[in-house]
């Protein structure tokens, strides 16, 4: 036999013997070993303590894989993917290797009971307090004689002189109080009881009418004591503040409607800080909040919340919080901004996982709990409320105690979805070997 036939005879077994060594090299096995876990395997099964293989998965490409052992498209037997610890993992649990967890980052930590609050920061515009704002009018027609508060922003005292008003109406209804008191006085004696109560419901009717118009009390007793017309009336102001508004001018003439001033009392003001929808389950009316503005660097003043708005801005979807100050010195201006704070009222005793171990994937809220050995499971959770510093409530899907992965966890579970949908596919594929 010729050297040439030999060696074609020996290529075959010799190409045979080192594919085999090469895979054996790749998978990372060998005889010693192979004869270990053959003795720590149950029965039938190729995995150590009996349990069952989660696939079987061609050794030379790591996308062939089959529910069943069989043969590869390169004729080679198929490796069989063992749980990690020997036990079969739980359904829709997923195993990693130590080592590769330890490459990948992953972190953990345990759902805890702890107290969760929240500040809730906003911006804050300084308004007037509307239940301190007061309006000027005259109840008769007439025209303005003497203008004694003349501009806007100027300060008043409650019952300061405003302006005077010459009225025609007031001048005819002041004599027909004297007649109605002269009419009174001739009455008195009539032995009619008739004609004395008449005189009586007259000069009562009329001195009624002066005072439905605002006319002071002491102006009445000075006419009725001097019998001297006033051809003018004066308007007093109702309350202490700052004329915010002017809308008359000497000489002009002037109607029952016409808005005459706007007087603000700026002795306490409003806050109105937007809050988002989100923080609105932390805000209760009661609580204090903090308010911060650049025109008092390093002052903060505090006020108790007193209003919520039943409703949102459609925006900016936002509600308005009310908050009060005292400004009995008058720092506080309308229209200015400042940085409000309002503590949340504190939520004792919830079950919390730091926020950054949640997986929002849109229509479901996922965290991924560690079982131990390299097994973990993605689990639904059902969320609370965002404390804003780090931690969130869990209301439903984990108890105190649970281990949850705070990071690498969307590697984890882009591998869990991999691993189902090889599941799903595995069923179809082995139907189609069956045939």
């Amino acid at each position: 036999m010729s050297p040439r036939t030999i060696l074609r005879t020996l290529l075959p077994v010799l190409l045979a013997l080192a594919i085999g060594w090469w895979v054996r090299g790749f998978t990372g096995s060998d005889a010693p070993a192979r004869d270990s876990a053959a003795e720590s395997t149950t029965g039938d099964s190729p995995c150590p303590g009996g349990a069952e293989p989660l696939y079987w998965r061609a050794p030379m490409d790591p996308t062939y894989v089959r529910n069943e052992p069989g043969k590869s498209p390169m004729d080679m037997d198929l490796v069989p993917e063992c749980p990690a610890g020997g036990s079969a993992a739980p359904e829709g649990s997923i195993v990693i290797d130590p080592s590769t967890v330890q490459n990948i980052g992953v972190r953990t930590a345990l759902a805890e009971i702890r107290d969760l609050s929240r500040s809730i920061r906003a911006v804050g515009r300084v308004a007037y307090d509307e239940r301190r704002v007061a309006h000027v009018h005259t109840k008769v027609q007439g025209w303005v004689e003497r203008l004694l508060v003349d501009y806007v922003g100027q300060q008043v005292e409650r019952g300061q002189p405003l302006l005077e008003i010459y009225s025609p109406q007031l001048v005819a209804t002041q004599e027909e109080l004297l007649l109605a008191v002269r009419y009174r006085s001739a009455t008195q004696e009539s032995p009619f009881e008739d004609v004395r109560g008449g005189g009586e419901a007259l000069f009562d009717a009329t001195r009624r009418r002066l005072e439905l118009w605002d006319i002071p009390e002491r102006d009445v007793d000075r006419l009725l004591r001097t019998g001297e017309i006033q051809k003018t009336l004066t308007l007093y102001a109702p309350s202490a503040g700052v004329v915010t508004e002017l809308g008359v001018r000497s000489g002009m003439e002037v109607q029952p409607n016409h808005n005459l001033y706007t007087i603000a009392d700026l002795s306490s003001v409003w806050v109105l800080a937007d809050v988002y929808e989100f923080e609105l389950p932390w805000v209760e009316l009661g609580q204090q909040a903090s308010v911060e503005l650049s025109y008092l660097p390093g002052e903060t003043l505090t006020g108790p919340v007193t209003y919520i708005s039943p409703f949102l801005d459609p925006k900016t979807r936002t509600a308005e919080v009310r908050i009060e100050l005292p400004n009995p010195d008058g720092r506080l201006k309308p229209e200015m901004f400042g940085n409000t704070i309002i503590q949340g009222t504190p939520r004792p005793g919830v079950v919390a996982i730091p926020s950054e171990a949640v997986i929002r994937s849109g229509r479901r809220t996922l965290v991924i709990v560690a079982r131990g050995e390299g097994r973990f499971e993605p689990r639904q959770i059902e969320l609370g409320l965002d404390s804003g510093d780090g931690w969130v409530e869990i209301r439903g899907g984990l108890a105190a105690g649970d281990e949850i992965v705070v990071s690498s966890q969307f590697l984890i579970d882009s591998e869990s979805r991999l691993q189902e949908a090889i599941k799903k596919l595995l069923a179809p594929s082995a139907g189609h070997e069956g045939e």
